[in-house]
Parts: C-alpha cells; structure tokens; sequence
C-alpha cells in the first residue's frame, strides 16, 4: 500500500469520527450530557455569595411559630411587609401568588395597603391573559395605582431541570426581567436567546443567599441593617409546599422557589452575563479536533497520537472552563467525543496499516515476528474497547437496559458453544452481540425513553434502529465489526418470516442473528422497563417455548432451554 494510500485510510478514520460527532449533535442525543457538563462547571466554580439580594423563606418553622395552616392570611404578609419597608429594603419582590380574592376583603386590602406604605413591589403570577393581563390582587390598574407590578414566575426546564430563564411567558414580562426595567437596568431581546431565553448565572447551591424565615420577620426578630438597601424575594421554601425545583447547582437537592428566583433576579440585573457561544463553536471544534489526531498520524508515530488526543481534550477542557469563568458556555461534549472516536479510529487504522505491510513482507527474523503479533493483539484489543465504547454509547441514550448488553452478550456465546461452535467463534460473537443496538443512538429521546405505547409513527422510528446499526458498522475490514453488523442488522428477524428490517424466514436469516434474537428477548422479559415489569424465568421460558418455530429457531431454542434450567438457574459463566 502507498504512503498515499495510507494517509487517505488515515484522514478517513477522522472524517467517520466528525460527522458521527455532528449527526449525534443534530439530532440532540448529546444535549443532556451537554448540559450536564455545564452543570460541573458551575461545581467547579463553587458559591459566590452576593450582599445585594436576601430571601424571606416560608419555612417549616413559620408555621409552627405562627400556629398557621397554608395559605397564610394576607394579613401576615401585610405584617412582613411592613417589617420589609421599615428595614429599607430597596425592592420587595412576592414570590407568593395572590391571584384569586381572598374571603374576607379586609385581608387583601391590608396586603395592598402595605405594598402601598411601601413605595410598590413586584408580585409574582403563573396565570394572565392574552393581553399578558393578570388578576394579581385587584389587576394591573389596581397594582399601578400602588406602584406595584405582576410579573410571570414560570420557569422553562430542561428535562425537569431549571438551567435558564425567559424573558416573557406568553405576553407577560417575567418578575427578574420587571425587577431589572424598575432599577433602571432594562434588557432588550439581544440579551437573549432566539428562544427569549438565557442561563440562570446562579451564585451557587441552595442557601447561597441571604435567608431569613418568615416568622422571624414577620415578629421584628432579625437585625434590619442586614436587609436595608437589598433586594428581597419572599417565597416559599418549605418542601411540602412543592416550590422547590432541581437546578444546575443544587445537585441532589432542590432549591426553593424564591432562591431560584433569587438567582435569576441577580442573573437579570447584570445583563444575562452567561451566553452560549455561537452554534458554529461546536461544529468548527468538531472538525478541528477530528481532524487532529488523524494528521497527527501522518507526522508521528502511532504511539504519540493517544498523548495528542488527551492533550487536546484537557486543552478544551481548560479553554472551556476559562471561557466559562469569563461568561461563556463552550460545548465539549461533541468535540471531545468528535477527538475521541478520531484518535480511536486512527490508532486501530494504524495498526492495521502497520500489520498488513508487516505480512506483505518476508519476516527474516524472530523479532520481526514477535513485533508483527504484538502489534496483532494490540488491534484486537483497541477492536474489542471501540466495541464497548459504542456499546457504552448506546446503553446511556437508554438507561432502562442497565446491565442489558452483559447478559445478552454472555448468553449468546453460551448457545453458540452449545451450537457447536469453537471457543474462539463463539467469543467473537460475545464481543459482536454488545453491539446489538448501537443503532438507537440515533433514535430521538422522546422515543426511545417513551414510558407508554409507541405510535405507529414512532414504532416506525424504533426499528430503524436495525438498519442504523448496521450502517454504522459496515464496510469494515473487521472480522468483528463485520459479526456485530450482521447482528445488529438481523436480531428482529423471525423464523417465520415476520419480523424486520427484511422479513427474512428460516435459514435465510444469519444464525447469529437468530441466535441474538433469543437471547435478547429472554433478557428484556426477564429485567425492568420502563413500561413494563420483569417477568419470572419461568415466564419468560414459556413464551420462548410458545414462539419456537415462530418467532425462533428451533433449534437455537432448544438449545437455549437446556442451557436456561426451568427452575430459572443460569450456567455459572451466566452468574455474574
């Protein structure tokens, strides 16, 4: 082979890598890893306490103080704010919704004449018109002529996560973007995003702020210099109130209400300071480092490409931090992953560039020859970790699989021992079967982590998930990778003909599909999903007895069934 003809197979391994990187991206199956990593970002941080906002909790310890039951009476958030007012605070902000009147209109005129002593404040709503009108305490009118303002407390979240603030829901100004235009700092829609949304820069984890209870305030126990000239959010903070939501920075708690409005205030009075870079970053980043581990090949040897790679991945990891810390979120995940895929497929390249010069020509010595094995069993080894790694890929899109790919995969090179086959054969077929359904990395989340039933559209999507896989994986030169093709490809065919992608019927299928078939199914009966329970060995042994001959072979189902005892004992390989 020409040194030509090495460096296209070279640079080809980077191209595979890149538009892998950027197909994930597009269809999105990165965005939660993405997010999270922008999650560490904020730990890496760490808190950065401010003195400018304070919040007033209804915590537990108010209702006891004040011998109450939820809701409070109006009255006693008169009471807190008049404490507020003559604390001097510079801005009272209610993340308490007084939507609806309340019995006895004594109480909200109490509310309204205390907001009024005031100077006004800004009142949460989650409700208004289409007009972006609300009822909040009387309505706009009534709130005006106190100098009070309504302003939207809904937050959008990223898979149940609050990361980020919008600016407006529906045709009402959210309450940080009401508090920024009332201290005389107005944002205007380029401070935002083409969603009317930008990142909560959150100061740090629950209670980074300031917090007094409600009952302190409310009965004059707290020292009032701590509060003049703040900012103040009162809201809820007890958990059986539910305001309390997951953040970026709350890890495995939750952050009360007021805190997180607490957050986006501050967040919205600097100007939305945290930006994402522009969306060409992630995919010039993905070409760059795609590209680099393949040209490095072409100037050094195969052993310095890996040293490269982790330099160029701390190197965006440092960049990205730096960036992060100066205001801006860098995507990582893509091209780290682009740099990833890359420099595994030029090493493997390499190697089999390298083994297959060593064959052509004629070893005269023992070392040669000890050289040309070594560097054999190194390709094998780099094929069976690329293989795990896709796997790893796909398994994460889908955690209801758990340990799925294990059990599969060791009980399929259990019946192709049972079928006769060599210790060697049947292992390949091990490492190829954890491969199966590599092909649903390119099947959208709403689909694949669906709980419930899938339409017909999406049951349509679900089993591309053959063909993918299979496209992914061909045109290899890998025993390996050809064995784990033909599985991810054929291990929904049935035996009589019904099943997909090709309807294939009997022997025309591959046996390894047909064994990856049962295999499969048994294990997805017999473990957990999302929209099932898992069914008992013996169960799950009487359909595969059912389908034998239908959906099975019937000759990998007996096998199978001697394998699988009745009374549900696995062979000891089959234990762990």
């Amino acid at each position: 082979m020409t040194a030509r003809a090495a460096s296209v197979r070279l640079l080809a391994a980077g191209l595979v890598a890149i538009l892998l990187a950027a197909a994930l991206l597009a269809t999105g199956a990165l965005d939660r890893v993405e997010a999270e990593s922008v999650d560490a970002r904020f730990a890496l941080r760490g808190d950065r306490p401010v003195d400018d906002i304070a919040v007033v909790a209804i915590d537990e310890a108010t209702f006891t103080d004040l011998d109450a039951t939820w809701p409070l009476q109006r009255t006693a958030h008169a009471r807190v704010v008049d404490r507020l007012r003559e604390a001097g605070v510079r801005l009272i902000v209610y993340d308490v919704q007084f939507t609806e009147p309340s019995l006895d209109e004594r109480d909200d005129l109490a509310l309204y004449d205390a907001i009024d002593r005031a100077g006004g404040a800004v009142l949460a709503t989650g409700e208004s018109d289409e007009q972006g009108r609300t009822a909040v305490l009387g309505g706009d009118e009534a709130l005006a002529a106190i100098d009070a303002e309504a302003g939207a407390i809904n937050m959008p979240t990223d898979r149940g996560v609050v990361r980020r603030w919008s600016r407006r829901a529906g045709k009402l100004t959210a309450v940080p973007a009401v508090v920024a235009r009332r201290l005389g700092r107005p944002l205007s829609p380029g401070d935002f995003d083409a969603d009317g949304e930008a990142f909560i820069d959150f100061r740090g984890g629950p209670r980074t702020f300031r917090t007094l209870s409600f009952s302190d305030v409310h009965d004059g126990r707290f020292d009032r210099a701590a509060l003049r000239g703040r900012i103040v959010v009162v809201g809820a903070s007890a958990p059986t109130l539910q305001d309390v939501h997951p953040t970026a920075t709350s890890g495995d708690a939750m952050m009360a209400g007021p805190e997180v409005q607490a957050n986006a205030i501050w967040t919205a009075l600097r100007g939305n300071p945290l930006r994402a870079a522009p969306e060409w970053t992630a995919l010039l980043l993905i070409v760059l480092l795609g590209a680099a581990a393949p040209l490095a090949a072409l100037r050094l040897m195969l052993r310095w490409v890996t040293l490269v790679a982790f330099g160029l991945a701390v190197a965006l990891l440092v960049g990205a931090w730096l960036a992060f810390a100066r205001g801006t979120v860098v995507p990582v995940v893509a091209p780290l992953l682009a740099l990833g895929l890359s420099a595994a497929g030029t090493v493997i390249a390499g190697y089999l560039l390298t083994a297959r010069a060593r064959k052509r020509a004629e070893a005269s010595s023992a070392r040669l020859e000890r050289e040309v094995l070594a560097r054999t069993l190194q390709v094998r080894e780099a094929q069976l970790e690329l293989a795990f790694r896709l796997a790893e890929v796909a398994e994460r899109r889908d955690h209801a699989t758990g340990k799925h790919i294990d059990r599969m995969s060791q009980l399929c090179e259990e019946i192709a021992l049972g079928l006769g086959w060599s210790d060697a054969d049947a292992e390949m077929l091990r490492h190829a079967s954890v491969l199966h359904d590599v092909g649903k990395v390119a099947i959208p989340d709403r689909v694949l982590l669906k709980p419930g039933k899938l339409d017909a559209e999406e049951w349509a999507l679900m089993k591309t998930h053959t063909t993918v896989g299979a496209e992914m994986l061909s045109g290899s030169t890998s025993p390996l990778l050809q064995l784990a093709e033909q599985v991810a490809l054929t291990h929904h065919e049935r035996w009589d003909g019904g099943g997909y992608p090709h309807g294939l019927v009997g022997e025309s299928i591959p046996i390894e599909g047909r064994i990856a078939a049962v295999c499969d199914v048994y294990d997805a009966l017999t473990n957990e999903r999302p929209y099932k329970r898992a069914w008992s060995v013996d169960e799950a042994l009487d359909v595969i007895r059912e389908e034998r001959g239908r959906q099975f072979d019937p000759t990998v189902v007996d096998v199978f069934l001697r394998i699988v005892s009745p009374a549900g004992d696995r062979p000891a390989a089959l234990a762990a």
